[in-house]
């Protein structure tokens, strides 16, 4: 019998693409034989377990300090945690922030992470025209557009989303751009690790004010954060926050603690001007059960205020560690295929393109990564197959109908975070073996 689904239902019957690949891979993966490399994971090292274990103790056993920590925590979060993420912010100098600044500011935490703030946001927006950079972060904006709303996704350049090229797009969409519902930018992207500079960030905050107030409505933008936290080449440019920079903006940054500390406290947030959507955000979590666990905000609290710069030094160390010696690997190992490399600077994300072979989930390399050629020499035996590598591949991660669909076909994401780096190295290895493989069937 039918269902009486929402457009949303009906979308989301059949899983997109990308989830029905990693789920295939998941169901029979190998432990010690087959190699991640397309997961998002952390590294399981950078997680402070001993600590977080210590700190949890610490709040069990004091009740009259840490009040109802396993009972329901309210809408719009822990206030000590709200504290501790302001307190943070501006002793750190995050962005440039300051008390004046702050005080003015609202914060809210969401349900579970981040990604739960990115959906209310996709239930509080009216469905219209987002706009966003290609390479997109096709977990999101696949739901976006699952919720009726049309994603245009315009090419980043070196220093990520150029205001001039945004705004060569409205300008061509005519009448149509009165759709336009709000900017969503990654600030360090997802998938290609390219950091969005100061200047483009400040340029595409004046641009959602210009066209609120040509609208006559609100046309927020929406800095994802999620990676900020980690830009670990010591030469890059430090962010300047647009909420500092251009305060008359409809500027909103979204924030995470699950790539610094912990993903399974599910601690993020969004910062910005008090208003209706903050009102709307903080309703929606109510519906939804309230902000995260406040034992997992209470948890987090103590962390800010005792252990997080520490943390973050050291994640940062690790993964730029990891970096530099898997983006040799990669230049040594791939180079003479490769038309160009990003990322590598901030998270744990490297994103190639090469010269002539696809990556595509239906190519000759993805085939030989994967195993399903068919072919035994390749393949292995049934039941003991050759080692497997996962990677994501460039046709989910840019617009099927934008500017870089035939590119995305020769590109992939590469995760350096998950796997160990022997392991990272090895699969490069593999890869090296596919593209040949790729170039003889041709």
């Amino acid at each position: 019998m039918d269902f009486s689904f929402s457009r949303y239902g009906r979308e989301s019957v059949k899983p997109s693409p990308v989830n029905e690949m990693m789920a295939s891979f998941a169901s029979d993966f190998r432990d010690g034989v087959d190699i991640n490399l397309g997961v998002g994971y952390v590294n399981e090292k950078t997680i402070p377990t001993a600590l977080l274990s210590e700190v949890m103790g610490e709040i069990a056993a004091n009740p009259e300090i840490f009040r109802q920590a396993f009972n329901y925590g309210g809408p719009q979060g822990a206030p000590g945690l709200i504290q501790a993420l302001r307190d943070y912010h501006v002793s750190e100098g995050i962005g440039g922030m300051t008390e004046e600044v702050m005080a003015r500011l609202e914060l809210v935490i969401g349900p579970s992470g981040a990604t739960s703030i990115l959906d209310a946001l996709a239930d509080i927006m009216e469905p219209g025209i987002v706009i966003t950079a290609d390479p997109l972060y096709y977990i999101y904006c696949d739901h976006l557009e699952r919720k009726g709303f049309d994603v245009i996704a315009v090419p980043e350049e070196a220093g990520g989303l150029n205001p001039a090229a945004v705004r060569n797009i409205l300008d061509q969409l005519g009448p149509l751009s009165e759709r336009l519902s709000f900017f969503y930018v990654v600030t360090v992207n997802n998938p290609s690790g390219t950091v969005l500079c100061n200047e483009y960030r400040f340029g595409l905050a004046e641009l959602a004010a210009e066209w609120s107030a040509r609208l006559g409505r609100c046309c927020p933008i929406f800095f994802d954060q999620a990676y900020e936290w980690l830009i670990h080449d010591p030469d890059a440019e430090v962010p300047r926050s647009a909420l500092v920079e251009v305060p008359e903006a409809p500027v909103y940054e979204i924030g995470t603690l699950s790539k610094v500390l912990a993903p399974a406290l599910r601690i993020g947030f969004m910062v910005g001007q008090a208003g209706a959507l903050m009102q709307a955000l903080v309703q929606k979590t109510s519906d939804v059960g309230f902000s995260a666990p406040l034992l997992n905000q209470e948890m987090a609290a103590v962390m800010l205020r005792r252990h997080m710069r520490d943390q973050v030094m050291r994640v940062k160390e690790g993964y730029r560690e990891k970096s530099l010696v898997v983006g040799q690997a990669i230049h040594e190992i791939l180079g003479p295929w490769l038309e160009e490399v990003r990322g590598g600077t901030a998270g744990f994300y490297y994103y190639l393109t090469f010269q002539e072979t696809a990556t595509h989930s239906a190519s000759l390399f993805f085939n030989f990564l994967s195993r399903t050629t068919g072919d035994p020499l390749v393949d292995g035996e049934s039941g003991a197959l050759h080692p497997r590598v996962i990677y994501i591949p460039g046709e989910f991660c840019v617009h099927p109908l934008g500017f870089t669909k035939e590119k995305g076909q020769r590109q992939l994401r590469l995760s350096y975070g998950y796997e160990e780096t022997e392991n990272i190295v090895a699969a490069l290895g593999w890869m090296k073996e596919a593209l040949r493989y790729a170039e003889g069937q041709r």
